[in-house]
């Protein structure tokens, strides 16, 4: 049974891996408690049928990849001994690969338990290996499921004849509920300075060095005409090219000058990425978040000619060593190209 648990859980985790290229992340450190109900697939030494049970569990988040939880479970089947049960607790220790909608682990426990069998009873010591996952149904309710190894020994207590080491397997099915409000995201600020206004020419016609385009930019040239707005920081959803609210305030505004704008000029959405993860998921990842936006803007009655490209993590505009590097560097660009 540990073999092919082992081979299981190896399997699931080469599965995970490209989920865990993370982007943007809100911190969370909420308290929260955890039921659930068990199904145990016992190992051949109990020479037992499988069972059920369930517990509780009360946990914290540590930060964007760990939670420690302590947990407590009553198990219960029938062998040719008796009745089983199984009554015990644990520490855990889980490893989120990423945090999103849909957010896999994998978990370490440690702890001990009492075992009754035939009217013998005895406390030992027991391990836990596996891996699970939540999914979020709203901010205080997620769905958790996880499959684990389990070794327990008896320490010579005698409770089955024969053997004072046994390998079991669960599965944990129940729920997560976190206490208080789950903390937002705080887009950065993003600096829109005003065009320079060009003084009236007395007799001749003013002439507009933008040609019409005097919609507020966070890159202007020398004569305060708009080159290109950079989304970047909270602007899109973690790991997913969904626009959050931030950006849509920006790209509301620019849409709305867009369809004034009597000069249809060519737009280029560019994305980019950090140098997390592999090349062609940034890519990949970079040209979705680019699409987004145009696809965005085209909803809001936007007529230019405008083109989504990705570009992966090339052109970085900060050092990628550092946290505050890569957040520069994860970005979508867009750039007026001039006829």
């Amino acid at each position: 049974m540990l073999k092919q648990t082992l081979t299981i859980a190896s399997f699931l985790s080469v599965g995970f891996i490209p989920l865990a290229h993370a982007v943007d992340q809100t911190p969370d450190d909420r308290w929260y408690i955890a039921p659930f109900a068990s199904f145990v697939q016992t190992g051949g030494d109990r020479r037992a049928d499988q069972g059920w049970g369930g517990g509780m569990g009360i946990g914290k988040i540590i930060d964007r990849h760990f939670n420690v939880e302590l947990k407590g479970f009553y198990d219960g089947f029938n062998g040719h001994n008796g009745t089983w049960s199984l009554t015990g607790g644990t520490a855990d220790l889980q490893y989120y690969f990423v945090r999103d909608t849909f957010s896999p682990y994998a978990v370490v426990a440690a702890g001990g338990m009492n075992s009754c069998v035939g009217g013998n009873c005895g406390a030992g010591v027991i391990g836990e290996a596996g891996l699970g996952f939540t999914y979020e149904l709203n901010d205080n309710f997620l769905l958790r499921s996880d499959v684990r190894y389990r070794y327990n020994n008896n320490l010579n207590n005698h409770v089955q004849a024969g053997t004072d080491q046994f390998n079991d397997m669960t599965v944990n099915v129940g729920f997560v509920i976190p206490f208080g409000e789950k903390p937002k995201q705080v887009a950065k600020a993003v600096v829109r300075p005003e065009p320079v206004v060009t003084a009236p020419v007395p007799v001749a016609k003013p002439v507009d060095p933008c040609h019409g385009r005097h919609y507020k930019s966070s890159k202007v040239d020398a004569n305060g005409c708009p080159l290109k707005i950079v989304l970047k920081g909270e602007h899109f959803k973690y790991d997913s090219a969904e626009l959050l609210p931030p950006a849509k305030e920006i790209l509301d505004s620019l849409a709305t000058d867009l369809v004034n704008d009597p000069q249809k000029t060519e737009i280029e959405a560019r994305g980019y990425a950090s140098s997390e993860g592999g090349a062609a998921y940034n890519v990949r990842l970079s040209e979705r978040r680019a699409s987004s936006v145009i696809s965005y803007l085209k909803s809001k009655g936007v007529t230019n000619k405008l083109i989504a490209k990705g570009f992966g993590i090339e052109n970085p505009i900060a050092d990628n060593s550092t946290e505050a590097g890569r957040s520069e560097n994860r970005r979508v660009e867009l750039i007026w190209i001039e006829n």
